[in-house]
């Protein structure tokens, strides 16, 4: 599932293809850091006709490379990569990376397909590299600032400008950078993975442009967690499109930011919003001695008004705050006089600094049961006054290192505002284990990520979506088989057929040729009755007066149908009317829907919420990875407004059980999951769920296939 990354992380000797005797080139950078790092093996230039490079002697040939040449730096034009790497699969090297960029279609097709299988292991193409600051090993063809040091945060990004800014903004030290670019073969997850039994690494940030295998990525997820370790996504690119079949509600409802999404929450993997909070999260994991339990925040600081301001922007962040006993607020009334004793705690209300302990307050809120960890809000920026820090500040930044130094919880010291803190300050409280963090909202957020990450649940995810799994229905190959090479939208009979047999409730429904039929067979669905056209060409029909609703009798019927063959020819003269589709109509049903679309590279993304004609503009929506249980899909439901209508909102409906809703969900999952990559997209619009009873009928679907 994973390649051993350790001849690239760690090697004996580095070979550089692409180094110049006159003149300066990435190859010949990366000997220049080598060599002014102390790096510890051999340096071995190889060029056609030079003596040597840079001081070094130089090989004329890949072929000449020694048996311990771990890695191969490859610095050169486009059109020659693929005739060195193999020459390099031929050699004795075990890996090689690649910096080139710049490749045709046709040579980055030929290159991944080779590299896919290739005994070499080939890092990039179209990357920076990698830093090892532990061991003193930078494969890297710039010149990393001179401020940076070793310490036990590591950095994994697709974009080399990515891991420049983040090496550039954080304060603390790294372990290891690595830019990985197009991943041919070595990923992201192969070194998160790796860096899980690094014990020079504490935390890890990752700036993901995509995924190439989810499950690869979960598992490694699984192995930082089950280390101890942090791990946080910064996933770059949002898109403002649906993934699959845009004629699909579902597709314009879902997008590739709620696959993410449901990906890193199911996996239990932290994310940040933008290079701030991913910066603050790797810092405040990095400095933390120990990691939040279950429970909630709790708030302390000098200031209402920032007080305040951290529990809305804590809202925000997912940070429930927690309620303190009375007990904890009787003691916080001894240590802090004057203040209300609940969270937030404002230590600025006791008006006497004499009588104000903020150090034995913070002892109290890291004691209350429902409290897992506490953010400490005070400005700590540079630019403070050396009186007013030195006469106003310094006794409470140490209260606070104090307290949390031998704490079983986790403590953060926030700056409110992004500028730069006082070392001074910073030094002390990371030696009591506090983080200093700039920022309240990345501060919080970081905090926010100190809860997640524990065992468990990325590998739960990646076990239940492992390729071996065996399909939910009996006839799932048969269905494969059937709908293969059918691309475009299913007619209404063959996609009632195959929901009827993935048990999803379905309204009673004949499709017919013309009124003649439709009157013959009318005692098959029995009247009141709804009439639709079908057409191959026509998925949303009420756009185009496809849909007559209350048919009540035979004379009506006929009518219904000759109203909808006039309302198409205006609307679509171009669309081939197949027939009609005559239906049971049900009253007394709230609308919902649920549908799915294709969501590579992590499978079908389920949708189900509040449905009808309306369903784009309410936009009320939850979303899940399939597959998925009847219980999972219960917790999606709760986030909408449609669960809140259910439950008989304002007494304008009874209390309707949503259960059946959620059953349709799962096996919806379950559908999607065995036929995904057959078909593309399905709309289950309306959904009807009778109020009170809560049974649900499925009226219309829309079933796109690739």
């Amino acid at each position: 599932m994973h390649t051993d990354v350790t001849s690239l992380v760690r090697p004996r000797a580095v070979a550089v293809i692409g180094a110049s005797a006159r003149r300066m080139t990435q190859g010949n950078v990366v000997i220049g850091n080598l060599k002014d790092w102390g790096y510890r093996g051999r340096i071995l230039p190889v060029h056609p006709e030079a003596a040597s490079i840079d001081g070094f002697g130089a090989l004329n040939s890949v072929a000449a490379l020694p048996p311990d040449t771990d890695v191969a730096i490859v610095a050169i034009p486009a059109a020659q990569v693929g005739g060195v790497l193999g020459e390099l699969e031929q050699s004795a090297v075990r890996s090689a990376i690649v910096f080139t960029a710049g490749f045709t279609a046709e040579q980055d097709h030929t290159l991944r397909e080779r590299t896919r299988t290739s005994r070499l292991i080939v890092h990039g193409p179209n990357c920076m590299g990698l830093v090892n600051f532990s061991d003193s090993v930078p494969l890297y063809p710039s010149r990393p600032s001179i401020r940076l040091r070793p310490g036990r945060v590591a950095i994994v990004a697709q974009s080399g400008s990515a891991a420049i800014s983040l090496m550039n903004s954080t304060v603390v030290g790294l372990s290891k950078v690595v830019t990985v670019g197009s991943e041919y073969r070595v990923s992201a997850a192969d070194y998160i993975r790796w860096l899980a039994e690094d014990d020079a690494t504490a935390a890890i940030g990752v700036v993901a442009e995509s995924i190439k295998d989810p499950v690869a990525f979960a598992l490694a997820a699984e192995a930082v967690h089950a280390a101890g370790k942090a791990l946080v996504v910064l996933k770059v690119g949002r898109s403002a499109t649906g993934m699959a079949a845009t004629q699909a509600h579902t597709g314009a409802l879902a997008g590739e930011r709620d696959a993410f999404d449901d990906f890193f929450a199911t996996t239990g993997i932290a994310t940040a919003g933008d290079y701030d909070e991913l910066v603050a999260a790797l810092e405040c994991a990095a400095t933390v001695r120990r990691r939040a339990g279950a429970g909630k925040i709790g708030i302390i600081g000098i200031s209402g008004g920032q007080t305040a301001l951290a529990c809305d922007v804590a809202e925000d962040a997912g940070l429930a705050l927690a309620s303190f006993s009375a007990e904890t607020t009787a003691r916080l009334l001894r240590a802090l006089p004057g203040v209300s004793g609940q969270n937030p705690v404002d230590a600025g209300a006791t008006v006497d600094p004499g009588s104000r302990n903020i150090g034995a307050a913070l002892r109290d809120i890291l004691d209350d049961s429902d409290v897992a960890v506490v953010a400490a809000l005070q400005d700590s920026q540079e630019s403070l006054n050396p009186a007013t820090l030195r006469n106003s500040y310094d006794a409470v930044f140490a209260a606070y290192a104090e307290a949390a130094r031998g704490a079983a919880k986790p403590v953060a010291v926030i700056s409110p505002t992004g500028e730069g803190v006082v070392p001074e300050v910073r030094a002390l409280l990371a030696d009591a284990g506090v983080p200093l963090l700039r920022g309240l909202r990345p501060g919080l957020r970081a905090v926010a990520s100190l809860g997640l990450g524990r065992p468990g649940p990325a590998g739960a995810w990646a076990q239940a979506r492992h390729t071996g799994r065996s399909p939910f229905h009996p006839r799932a190959a048969e269905w494969r088989r059937t709908l293969a090479g059918r691309p475009g939208a299913l007619d209404p009979a063959t996609a009632f057929g195959l929901l009827r047999d993935y048990g999803l409730p379905v309204v009673k429904s004949i499709v017919v040729r013309d009124a003649e039929e439709a009157v013959r067979r009318a005692g098959e669905i029995g009247f009141p009755m709804v009439v639709k056209v079908a057409s191959a060409s026509i998925q949303h029909r009420s756009d185009v007066g496809g849909v007559v609703l209350e048919v009540t009798d035979e004379a009506s019927l006929r009518a219904a149908i000759g109203r909808i063959v006039g309302n198409v020819a205006a609307a679509r003269p171009d669309a081939i009317i197949d027939g009609f589709e005559v239906q049971e109509q049900l009253v007394d049903g709230v609308e919902a829907m649920a549908g799915f679309t294709a969501a590579p590279p992590f499978g079908p993304l389920v949708v189900v919420g509040s449905g009808g004609t309306l369903v784009e503009l309410l936009g009320d929506r939850a979303v899940g990875l399939a597959p998925f249980d009847a219980a999972r899909a219960r917790q999606m439901l709760e986030t909408t407004r449609l669960a809140r209508r259910l439950g008989g909102y304002r007494n304008l409906m009874p209390a309707t059980d949503p259960g059946p809703l959620a059953g349709v969900a799962a096996r919806l999952s379950e559908l999607a999951s065995d036929l995904d990559g057959v078909m593309l997209a399905c709309d289950l619009n309306p959904v009807l769920v009778r109020k009170g009873a809560g049974e649900v009928r499925i009226v219309d679907a829309l079933c796109l296939c690739a």
